[in-house]
């Protein structure tokens, strides 16, 4: 059984991983640059893991506050933000991120090494777990992992290719903080257990979706069009 719910833990992120590959088309990212930035997305999950530790044992209000703080600051923030450093540490300043669709490609494959082990983890190792955790991870965490790895990238490569000191700030900034607002938006959606959040769930999952399907074709047809131009 374990190893059944091994394979329904890695599938996902592999999947979802080669369809982001898949969208590169026209510049392709190098093979081991994608494979080091999955695995250091991998690594990620320990100082992740140490730092939420640490974050909850601060956690001292109650009801919906003690929920938000969870969400937002104990899950949201700490994740993305070590998501972001693999990106930001290994391949920001290098040649291989040249143009804009790199800083989705690059994030989501951080996101989705991040995801892999946590699901892992979920479905794996926790004793309460089974087949229904693995499919319920599989259709809505995952994917969501990725997504707030697309939202991360589109605003670091605005900021990465935009000749503005002060814009290139204020991009940054966000291709962090954006990624931890729908990061604890869904998860304080889930964590409250409150009925009518739980009817905003699958809105709230379409909309990303919408808005992240969006930025990822903004960026592919800007890549097209350098394509274009390369070739002239």
């Amino acid at each position: 059984m374990i190893n059944n719910l091994f394979i329904i833990a890695v599938i996902p992120g592999v999947l979802l991983a080669i369809l982001i590959y898949l969208v590169d088309r026209y510049d392709k990212e190098p093979i081991d640059v994608l494979i080091k930035v999955i695995i250091l997305g991998s690594i990620s999950v320990i100082p992740t893991i140490v730092i939420e530790k640490f974050l909850t044992s601060l956690n001292y209000f109650s009801g919906l506050l003690k929920v938000a703080f969870n969400a937002f600051i104990v899950a949201g923030l700490t994740e993305e933000f070590f998501k972001r450093e693999v990106v930001l540490k290994s391949v920001f300043n290098k040649e291989v991120f040249n143009e804009k669709l790199d800083g989705i490609i690059y994030c989501s494959f951080s996101a989705l090494g991040f995801a892999t082990v946590e699901n892992i983890m979920y479905v794996v190792f926790d004793v309460s777990s089974s087949y229904y955790v693995g499919l319920y991870r599989a259709i809505f965490s995952v994917p969501a992992h990725l997504l707030f790895g697309v939202t991360m990238g589109y605003y670091m490569s605005l900021s990465k290719f935009s000749s503005d000191r002060v814009l290139k700030g204020k991009f940054l900034k966000k291709s962090l903080l954006i990624p931890v607002l729908f990061h604890g938006i869904f998860d304080f959606i889930l964590m409250s257990k409150n009925m009518f959040l739980a009817i905003c769930f699958l809105p709230f999952i379409a909309y990303l979706w919408l808005i992240n399907l969006r930025k990822l074709n903004k960026y592919y047809l800007e890549s097209k069009e350098e394509n274009k131009v390369r070739k002239k």
